[in-house]
């Protein structure tokens, strides 16, 4: 086996053992893990360099939008009202919500579905607005962040029956779904090559058209306080799209701008090279891979290179064989203690279920859920009837660019004063601690509060650092990659602490 060939099938090896671990042989992705491997292994093949960001001008650019992007919205909010979903839980629920489609490009027919629950209570209007992103690319919102994070509702084992989530953020935010690019759930284009063409420019330019326009169908939004916030490859998606607020915001004046207050990502996505480094390091932290291995990763691999050096490191190839035999037993790289899913059926009747206690087996529920014609009624989705069914993960998106860095977009939004909160679930193997905490030290930043632990109702919640100039980077204990399904509660304790702009809360001394 040749030095190329055989790093490839390293990185196919693990990768097929996160597909078939998740999907039983399943050919397509279908979680964002699944896609986040996959597009970190494209990465590492030989190519033109990308800048890391792209230049002032093409920025402004792309700030400069058509004006066919933009669409009247009167009378539209109505219609996207959602009476009640499905197999909700019975007696109603305390919020409204509204499902529908924002048209984002209307020469190419590209529109995005996006998914929206009010705060409960009975004054919404006192709450933030708050946009959730998933990542992949290509990896659904409202089939992750909606249904198995951090909306309202969970979907049982029946794939039919509903169950309320307790710690869902809509108990402190207005909280809107988007899928983004098109092709990612059932956001679509009647331009089907615009599904290969998709990249980290055009998702957030799309997703600024859609917000504009969003927000003229729902004006009441137009001035509230607003948090852009998501995980995995939304690292990229959450850092893009707000340069691209800020860039429009210094075009217009108020009422027109968007009052971006702060960004929140979770196991983000953020610098190639230290999240393939952290990674290597976690594993071997965690007793996943041996000391021969490591060792000769960090003597042999350059990961600051696309293809690793291996071309002229038979080291590396060496080291990464070794590490290549850690995921040949079933794990879930997700969760490195979690259960994995055994039956990718659902059930004839409901399981017993609760959100403490997250179920391995919840994206079959969750697909066979939203592919139910009566569930996409009622969410006004998929009017187009799309020729594939709904999906997490799309394996159609294609990707023109993939930045190998979003930390100097963290340091432009700083400077415009947007609050920043990267968190991290402690036993995600995917994007690990490891690589977050390197990726945050290559800003060097100085230190505001030191490390400590914090508090989630008396019980220890992780850990955070806190630096000047307003990023934090705090730890979720005991949660994988999707931290607000794995740790709800805690979850829910960092968004609040964040969104009223205090410190994450101290455990009480004896």
């Amino acid at each position: 086996m040749t030095k190329r060939s055989n790093i490839s099938f390293f990185f196919l090896v693990v990768t097929l053992l996160f597909l078939l671990h998740g999907s039983h042989g399943s050919r397509r992705p279908r979680r964002q893990g699944h896609v986040l491997i996959k597009s970190l292994l494209d990465s590492r093949k030989p190519r033109m360099p990308v800048p890391p960001v792209a230049d002032e001008k093409s920025t402004l650019a792309a700030t400069a939008f058509d004006p066919s992007k933009f669409s009247p919205q009167d009378g539209l909010k109505k219609g996207d009202r959602i009476k009640a979903l499905p197999g909700q839980p019975a007696g109603g629920v305390d919020f409204r919500q509204y499902g529908g489609y924002v048209t984002v490009d209307g020469k190419s027919g590209r529109a995005l579905f996006y998914y929206f629950v009010e705060a409960v209570g009975p004054n919404p209007a006192s709450k933030p607005l708050l946009l959730w992103l998933n990542g992949g690319p290509g990896c659904s919102s409202l089939g992750f962040g909606a249904l198995e994070e951090l909306g309202p509702f969970r979907v049982m084992s029946d794939g039919r029956t509903l169950f309320r989530n307790p710690y869902a953020w809509n108990a402190v935010a207005n909280v809107l779904f988007l899928e983004s690019p098109a092709g990612t759930g059932y956001s679509y284009s009647n331009t089907t090559s615009d599904y290969s063409r998709c990249s980290d420019a055009r998702s957030a330019e799309d997703a600024l058209v859609f917000l504009l326009n969003w927000m003229e169908r729902f004006p009441e939004y137009k001035r509230r306080d607003f948090y852009i916030a998501g995980e995995s490859y939304a690292g990229h998606f959450v850092t893009q799209l707000a340069r691209c607020v800020c860039r429009h915001n210094l075009q217009q004046q108020p009422p027109n701008n968007i009052n971006l207050k702060g960004v929140l990502m979770g196991n983000a996505v953020l610098n190639a090279d230290t999240d393939n480094r952290g990674m290597y390091d976690y594993y071997w932290n965690h007793a996943l891979i041996s000391d021969d291995a490591i060792a000769g990763i960090r003597k042999f691999c350059n990961f600051s290179v696309p293809d690793l050096g291996s071309s002229e490191s038979p080291g590396c190839n060496d080291a990464l064989g070794q590490a290549d035999e850690t995921f040949r037993d079933p794990l879930d790289l997700y969760d490195i203690y979690a259960p994995i899913c055994h039956s990718e059926r659902v059930t004839a009747l409901p399981k017993t279920a609760s959100v403490d206690d997250f179920d391995p087996c919840t994206d079959y529920y969750v697909e066979a859920y939203l592919n139910l014609a009566e569930v996409q009624a009622a969410l006004h989705a998929n009017v187009t009837k799309l020729h594939y069914p709904w999906q997490g993960c799309s394996d159609q998106v294609g990707w023109d660019d993939k930045p190998r860095t979003v930390l100097p977009l963290i340091r432009e939004l700083m400077q415009h004063g947007i609050r920043i909160m990267v968190y991290s679930g402690d036993v995600d193997g995917v994007i690990p601690v490891t690589s977050t905490r390197y990726s945050i030290n290559m800003l060097k930043l100085p230190v505001k509060t030191p490390w400590q632990s914090w508090s989630c109702r008396g019980e220890l919640g992780g850990y955070s650092i806190v630096y000047q100039g307003g990023l934090t980077l705090a730890t979720v204990r005991g949660a994988g990659h999707e931290v607000p399904s794995y740790q709800p509660r805690r979850a829910l304790v960092l968004l609040t602490s964040f969104l009223n702009g205090e410190p994450l809360p101290r455990p009480v001394k004896a």
